[in-house]
């Protein structure tokens, strides 16, 4: 076998690859090491397991699919969502299957390197929509209480965007419109 020397980012991107064109049964760790051109102790050279490997993956395509970085300069909550939901069709087109997929995935008991990533990624979009919430200088100044805060706001608004993502329901319509009547 070709020990090419590679970088974990190859390794994650070739795997992002394989898993559009050939889906998630296609990804294990001698199939992407064959298709990486190396031998599969190079994998364990970046990856500890298997489920290092997936979760890394999985991490990666979130990353790609919801490309934050800090400060993401949204003109409103109205426009951050309609991101949100356009970047989760985006990613529903390119990696078919992937939000329920990994859900089912990573909840189950054996998984719980995934299940971080998963809830770091989650964390930081959450951060991120409060972020968006606290500054939107369109939002009433007494939208927000010691009840219903710009926190509770956002975990409300991430988990209808997770129900629509394992719907696969990308139509933020009706979600727009709650916003608009509760904080407007």
């Amino acid at each position: 076998m070709n020990t090419v020397v590679t970088s974990r980012e190859a390794i994650l991107a070739m795997s992002r690859k394989m898993l559009r064109e050939q889906g998630w049964t296609a990804v294990s760790v001698r199939s992407v090491a064959a298709a990486c051109g190396i031998s599969v102790g190079s994998i364990y050279n970046y990856f500890d397991s298997k489920e290092d490997l997936m979760s890394s993956v999985v991490e990666s395509i979130w990353q790609e699919i919801f490309p934050c970085s800090e400060g993401e300069p949204f003109e409103s909550v109205l426009s951050c969502v309609k991101w949100m939901f356009a970047s989760m069709e985006l990613g529903e087109e390119q990696y078919p299957g992937f939000f329920t997929w990994h859900s089912l995935r990573f909840m189950e008991e054996e998984k719980p390197s995934g299940r971080r990533r998963m809830a770091q990624a989650w964390e930081h979009m959450q951060r991120g929509l409060t972020a968006v919430l606290q500054q939107d200088k369109a939002v009433r100044q007494d939208a927000f209480d010691e009840t219903f805060t710009p926190e509770g706001c956002a975990e409300l608004i991430f988990s209808l965007l997770l129900g629509a993502m394992v719907r696969r329901n990308f139509s933020c319509d009706t979600i727009l419109e709650t916003i608009r009547r509760t904080i407007y």
